[in-house]
């Protein structure tokens, strides 16, 4: 092991400590070991070897009561002041969440009616779906980058990026003659949500993408959102059917104004809403994260693992079609999102157990479906020619190979005791730029490669 990954086990070891005061909220820890990077560097710059500078370092920034009490006094409109410091007026933090609330309830407004706004120039949500279907991104997605850049008080810089991303992705979903139904119109519809979803992690970060711990905590806000997301549309949906039918008890047919404000309204809607309930609520919905990961781990491996010896047994290849490639694309992703809770709830400095060997089994498993179905992709490439969804299909495939591959390479070192987890979390994180640059890549070059009729 390097000197450099003594230093970074070294670092992960009292990150762990320091995350388990719950008084601290993780965007303070972040503070706090920028603080302990700093005194390290000046150290280590100093003349004095890298373990000697760590613990000098931690020695000096004091005891972790004191070093706390320092940054609730420094910091005192955050919530954590008053668990930090209860003898102290709670105002400044009560100001501040009732200064986001009516933010929040704006954007929400916002985004709702920018849904509406289309039907004003003649487009019918139901008639021009391929219209919304490519622009579906522009109703919440710029309004919640909008929400995150006031809420982290980003520069002047980063919004100007911010705007121009948006303005680049307008204009290929609009500019291009995509025909309705077409393949480069699905594919465009598909991964534009999923490259300006990137572009609001920049405004999530603070403008500061290049972090390691940044880039984690938005994957981990995405997989906090989601959840919320989805209870929002089952409670939605039982709303929703008890409107209609408590109507229709009296006479009066309402599935017109569902159609065409309540449901379109309430989705764009619940997208804002549900990311400042992640934001509120964050250490309630944190401890579902290794719940979830923990019960479906085990279900998904036996799942993938029979899948292959089922392969094996019956000799039968994949089946390349369109709707068969989706479905284990979108089963490679939630391999992936597995993998990704369980790097956001593990404690680092842990030593590999049962569940890192399960984890370990999920990823080769996956590993071994996605060269599967390369082999299948490649076949049929070879034999039709390209055409874009078999194309887009293997651009993906090669890009989840990358990630899968060496993500099963650290987490075998880890396992053996080799490395330090901390790896395979800094690997994952940077990673997201790759899916970033690919979404593009299918928004904006596809179109002119293929028939966009």
């Amino acid at each position: 092991m390097t000197v450099d990954n003594d230093l970074e086990g070294q670092i992960a070891e009292w990150r762990a400590y320091i995350h388990r005061r719950r008084e601290l909220h993780h965007t303070d820890v972040e503070e706090l070991e920028d603080h302990l990077r700093s005194r390290i560097t000046e150290l280590t710059e100093a003349g004095l070897h890298a373990d000697e500078s760590f613990l000098i370092a931690v020695k000096r920034m004091g005891s972790l009561d004191e070093l706390s009490r320092e940054f609730a006094r420094e910091h005192s409109e955050r919530l954590w002041k008053q668990l930090v410091l209860p003898g102290e007026p709670d105002a400044p933090a009560a100001a501040r969440s009732r200064r986001e609330l009516p933010v929040m309830v704006l954007c929400a407004a916002v985004a709702a009616l920018a849904i509406k706004v289309p039907s004003w120039f003649g487009l019918d949500l139901g008639d021009d779906g391929g219209f919304y279907a490519r622009n579906a991104s522009f109703f919440a997605l710029p309004v919640l980058a909008a929400y995150f850049a006031w809420q982290r008080r980003v520069g002047t810089r980063v919004i100007g990026a911010l705007a121009s991303l948006f303005v680049l992705g307008a204009v290929a979903a609009n500019a291009y003659p995509l025909a309705d139904g077409s393949q480069t119109m699905v594919l465009t519809a598909i991964h534009l949500p999923i490259a300006l979803w990137l572009v609001v992690g920049v405004a999530y970060a603070g403008g500061d993408w290049r972090s390691d711990r940044r880039r984690m905590d938005f994957i981990r806000f995405t997989g906090e959102w989601l959840i919320y997301f989805v209870l929002i549309g089952l409670g939605g949906g039982v709303l929703t059917a008890i409107t209609v039918n408590a109507f229709a008890a009296i006479g009066l047919n309402v599935e017109g104004f569902i159609q065409s404000w309540l449901l379109p309204c309430g989705a764009v809607a619940a997208v804002i809403v549900s990311a400042w309930l992640v934001e509120a609520k964050q250490s309630v919905i944190e401890n579902m994260a290794p719940v979830l990961t923990r019960v479906f781990t085990p279900l998904f491996t036996a799942t993938l693992l029979a899948f292959l010896v089922a392969v094996v047994w019956t000799t039968n290849g994949i089946d390349v079609e369109r709707d068969a490639l989706i479905l284990f694309d979108v089963l490679l992703v939630i391999v992936l999102g597995m993998l990704l809770y369980a790097i956001s709830a593990r404690d680092l400095t842990a030593r590999p157990g049962l569940f890192d060997r399960l984890q370990l089994a999920l990823i080769v498993s996956a590993l071994i479906i996605d060269v599967l179905v390369l082999a299948a992709i490649t076949g049929r490439i070879t034999e039709w020619g390209f055409s874009p969804n078999k194309t887009a299909a293997l651009g993906e495939n090669l890009v989840l190979l990358a990630n899968l591959a060496w993500s099963a390479w650290l987490y075998l070192g880890f396992v053996r005791g080799r490395m330090p987890f901390a790896r395979l979390e800094r690997w994952q994180t940077r990673y997201v730029i790759v899916y970033f640059g690919w979404a593009w890549a299918v928004v904006l070059a596809f179109p002119l490669l293929f028939d966009v009729a």
